[in-house]
C-alpha cells in the first residue's frame, strides 16, 4: 500500500500486521488518504490508533470505513476519539440491499395474525367503552341535573336536521332504483303490479334503516372520531379530567343520545321517500296512479315491518355514536392519527351495523315477524 508516511503504514505489533495512523486526521490534513485508502490490499488484521493525534469527524469516518471495508478491529483509540468513530459509524447502520423475499405463507398468516389480533383488541376496547358510557348514562339518570341539554339539542341538529337533504335525496333515488329493477324482473312474468310490495316491503323493513344508518356512518360517526381526536391531541380532554369534568359525560352521552333519538326518525323519513320515488316511477312507467299504488301499499305491508325497521334503528345510532367516539378517544401521537381513527371509526360502524342486521333478520325471521 502507498500512503503518506505521516499518517498511515503497516507494520507487525505482536506478530500481528497492523495498520498504524498517526498525527493528526482532519478535513484540512487528510489530503488524497481516502482514495488510497478505498484501495488498499493489504493483510491488516486491526488499526492502531495510539500514535493519532486531533481526529475530526472526516477523520473519524476515514478510520470507521476503513475498518468496516477491511473487517478488522480499532484498537488504541483515546476515549473520545473511539466515542466519536462510534458515532459516526451509529449512522450509517448496514443494510442488505437485497433482502431474500420472505416467504409468501408466512407472510400471508403473519398478516392474518395481526388483523385477527387487532381485531381482537378493537372489540375488548369497544366492549369496555361501551360499558363505561352504560355507567355513565345510570350516573346521569340518578343525577339528571348534570344532563347537557343544550349539546344534546345541538346534536340532534348536527345528525339530523342537516342530514334531511342527503339522506332524502339518496332514499329518493334507491326507491326509483328498486322500483326500475323490480318491474323489469316482474315484467317477464307479468306481475308488474307486485313492484308494489317489492318497493314498499324492502324499503319499510331493510334499505330505509340500513342505508341511513350507513348514511349517518360517513357523515356524522366520521364527524365524532375526527372532533374528539382533535381535542385529544389539544389536550382538551386531559384538561376536562383536570377539572372534574367526565368527558364521557360532556362529549361522548350528548352524542350517543342524539344519534340513538335521531336515527329511528330519520330511517322512517327514508323509507317514506323511498316509497315515494318507487311511487313516482311506478307511475311514470308502470302507469299505477299515486292514489292506487299508496292504497296498494296500505294493503301489502304490515305493520310489523314498521316495528322491524324502529326497533333496528336505536341499535344502529349506538353502535355508530359510540364507535365514532371510541376511536376518536383513541387518538394519540400526531396528527396523522386522526385520519386513521377517523377511517376506522367509519368502517368499523358500517361492518357492525351490516352484520347486527342480518341478525337481526334472522331473529325477525324466528319471532314470526317476516
Amino acid at each position: 500500500m502507498t500512503v503518506p508516511s505521516d499518517f498511515v503504514e503497516e507494520m507487525m505489533e505482536d506478530g500481528v500486521m497492523a495498520l498504524r495512523f498517526s498525527g493528526d486526521l482532519s478535513i484540512a490534513t487528510v489530503d488524497d488518504l481516502p482514495e488510497r485508502l478505498s484501495s488498499y490490499e493489504g493483510d491488516a488484521q486491526k488499526i492502531d490508533l495510539s500514535g493519532v493525534g486531533y481526529v475530526d469527524t472526516v477523520g473519524a469516518w476515514l478510520i470507521y470505513r476503513t475498518a468496516r471495508d477491511i473487517r478488522v478491529e480499532i484498537v488504541g483509540a483515546e476515549p473520545a476519539v473511539d466515542q466519536l468513530i462510534r458515532t459516526v459509524g451509529g449512522v450509517d447502520p448496514p443494510t442488505d440491499v437485497r433482502p431474500d423475499p420472505p416467504n409468501p405463507i408466512l407472510r400471508i398468516l403473519n398478516d392474518v395474525g395481526e388483523s385477527t389480533t387487532l381485531a381482537i383488541k378493537t372489540f375488548a376496547g369497544l366492549v369496555g367503552f361501551f360499558g363505561a358510557v352504560v355507567a355513565a348514562a345510570l350516573s346521569l339518570m340518578r343525577h339528571p341535573g348534570r344532563i347537557r341539554w343544550n349539546a344534546v339539542i345541538q346534536r340532534f341538529d348536527v345528525v339530523g336536521v342537516r342530514a334531511l337533504g342527503i339522506v332524502g335525496l339518496m332514499s329518493f333515488l334507491i326507491g326509483l332504483v328498486i322500483a326500475q329493477q323490480g318491474a323489469v324482473q316482474l315484467r317477464q312474468f307479468g306481475a308488474e303490479v307486485f313492484t308494489v310490495n317489492l318497493v314498499g316491503r324492502l324499503t319499510l323493513r331493510e334499505l330505509g334503516v340500513l342505508m341511513t344508518a350507513i348514511m349517518v356512518a360517513g357523515r356524522s360517526g366520521s364527524a365524532f372520531a375526527a372532533q374528539l381526536g382533535t381535542m385529544k391531541l389539544t389536550e382538551e380532554i386531559d384538561a376536562m379530567r383536570t377539572i372534574g369534568v367526565s368527558p364521557i359525560e360532556a362529549l361522548v352521552l350528548p352524542r350517543v343520545l342524539a344519534t340513538v333519538i335521531m336515527l329511528p326518525l330519520l330511517g322512517f323519513y327514508a323509507s317514506i321517500v323511498a316509497i315515494i320515488g318507487g311511487g313516482v316511477l311506478s307511475w311514470v312507467a308502470l302507469d299505477i296512479p299515486p292514489a292506487t299504488f299508496f292504497t296498494r301499499i296500505r294493503e301489502v305491508v304490515p305493520i310489523t315491518d314498521v316495528y322491524v325497521g324502529l326497533v333496528k334503528a336505536p341499535v344502529f345510532g349506538a353502535i355508530i355514536a359510540v364507535s365514532g367516539c371510541y376511536q376518536g378517544m383513541q387518538v394519540k401521537g400526531n396528527a396523522e392519527q386522526v385520519g386513521f381513527r377517523t377511517t376506522a371509526a367509519v368502517v368499523q360502524a358500517i361492518f357492525m351495523v351490516i352484520v347486527l342486521d342480518a341478525f337481526f333478520a334472522v331473529f325477525f325471521t324466528w319471532i314470526g315477524w317476516s
